[in-house]
């Protein structure tokens, strides 16, 4: 089994990857260096992955990494956490897949056009299946939400990760077109039915939360300036 460790230095994060007569499989460009009697492998897409890709704006080129030895990824502000799979199957959000087991299948999880256009999650979303570890990328803190035949009601672009079996929807806050102008809120939220679980970010770390500041802080001089 692979070891997965998730570092941190001058604030900024970072995984590191051991393997010993084994292998895994990464996001496209987030190996750093690799030390050991390790190769990396990268297979050509099949035309179907590559319209999906396309169509998600996020690479399918997912290269694996086998033999012995040690794997850093490239470091991010963003969180790294581990997510074990235990014959389970998750839905992430479009950019948040890091790095797996090779014991994990990753597929694509199409949305319809309604779901996909309104939820902001895209069209294509990773699908993650089977038993082993998943190595998921967020702008925050995760916070873990167990839901029992519940409902649960997102105002945002905060869900990670969540389980494929959970029905998602995407619907109005309020019975009215009125009340929902009226309640301040987004036009459309995001809700999820059912037995599984929900991962959330909807708070993001301070590095990232400084990053968007200053991203909103340019947006607005450059509007300014025309």
């Amino acid at each position: 089994m692979a070891n997965f460790k998730i570092l941190s230095r001058d604030h900024v994060n970072y995984v590191e990857a051991y393997i010993q007569n084994e292998a895994i499989m990464t996001e496209s460009g987030a190996m750093r260096y690799m030390h050991g009697n390790v190769v990396m492998n990268s297979k050509v897409p099949g035309l179907k992955n590559l319209i999906q890709s396309t169509l998600s704006g996020t690479t399918i080129f997912k290269p694996t990494f086998e033999g012995t030895g040690k794997i850093i990824l490239v470091s991010s502000f963003n969180e790294f956490y581990e997510l074990m799979l235990q014959d389970d199957s998750y839905i992430l959000e479009s950019n948040s897949y890091w790095a797996s087991e090779i014991s994990v299948n990753i597929a694509a999880y199409v949305n319809n056009f309604f779901t996909g256009m309104m939820s902001g999650t895209g069209f294509v979303q990773p699908h993650v299946t089977g038993t082993g570890k998943v190595i998921i990328s967020s702008p925050g803190v995760l916070e873990k939400v167990e839901l029992i035949n519940d409902r649960l009601v997102v105002n945002g672009p905060y869900i990670i990760a969540r389980s494929a079996n959970l029905q998602f929807s995407i619907q109005k806050p309020t019975k009215s077109i009125m009340g929902t102008l009226s309640s301040g809120e987004d036009f459309f939220v995001q809700v999820l039915e059912g037995t599984g679980s929900v991962y959330l970010a909807p708070i993001p770390n301070k590095n990232i939360l400084m990053t968007q500041m200053m991203e909103n802080a340019m947006l607005v001089c450059m509007k300014q300036k025309k």
